[in-house]
């Protein structure tokens, strides 16, 4: 097996953004050392994801390894479903890499599946913790989505979203309350919050 790539969403719980999926693909006798501390983003500082976003940046202009994000927007979740998205973008992310599926071993966190023609792939519950390129896709998907929630946050200044990436936090929730929806909401993730925010 030539190459090892590893697999994982973030944002699959918020009421707001999209989801994404982050797929990292190093050669099979990587070298992890060279990216200490790598584990599950969320059990991370934010200062310590930035860091090891930008190192894995650094490490794929030297062309030590690939990876790539690619989200699906609150408007495709309401329409077909958060597992529909996340499938779409983990296919997206897959096809990126360009690369024979044969040629490669795939780690997935959860309860996450590649395509068929990835016949070498394996689901791990908790692989985020256990598996440094689960890990490692976990947190390049977390900072990716973190970033681009930042960036879209002065457009939809009534909601804070830089702060809560658009979780569901009580401020939050109440923000929805006084003010509804904006397009970036997952109105389906939101209604029965928003009433119970009302009663």
């Amino acid at each position: 097996m030539r190459y090892l790539i590893g697999i994982d969403e973030a944002g699959r719980g918020p009421l707001a953004g999209p989801v994404a999926v982050g797929a990292v693909m190093v050669p099979a006798d990587f070298d992890w050392s060279v990216l200490d501390g790598v584990r599950d983003s969320k059990k991370l500082s934010e200062k310590k994801r930035e860091e090891i976003f930008e190192r894995t940046r650094t490490l794929e202009e030297s062309h030590s390894l690939r990876f790539t994000v690619s989200t699906s927007s609150a408007a495709y979740i309401d329409k077909y479903g958060i597992v529909p998205a996340i499938k779409r973008a983990l296919s997206e992310a897959l096809s990126r890499l360009e690369v024979e599926a044969k040629d490669c071993r795939v780690l997935l966190d959860g309860s996450l599946s590649a395509p068929a023609e990835y016949v070498y792939q394996e689901t791990i519950i908790g692989g985020d913790d256990t598996e440094p390129a689960i890990s490692l896709a976990s947190i390049m998907a977390k900072v990716t989505r973190d970033r681009l929630m930042k960036r879209l946050s002065p457009k939809y200044p009534a909601y804070d979203f830089h702060l809560h990436k658009g979780y569901g936090t009580a401020a939050h929730i109440r923000k929805i309350a006084e003010v509804g929806f904006c397009e970036l909401h997952r109105t389906t993730f939101c209604s029965r919050i928003l009433l119970e925010a009302r009663s």
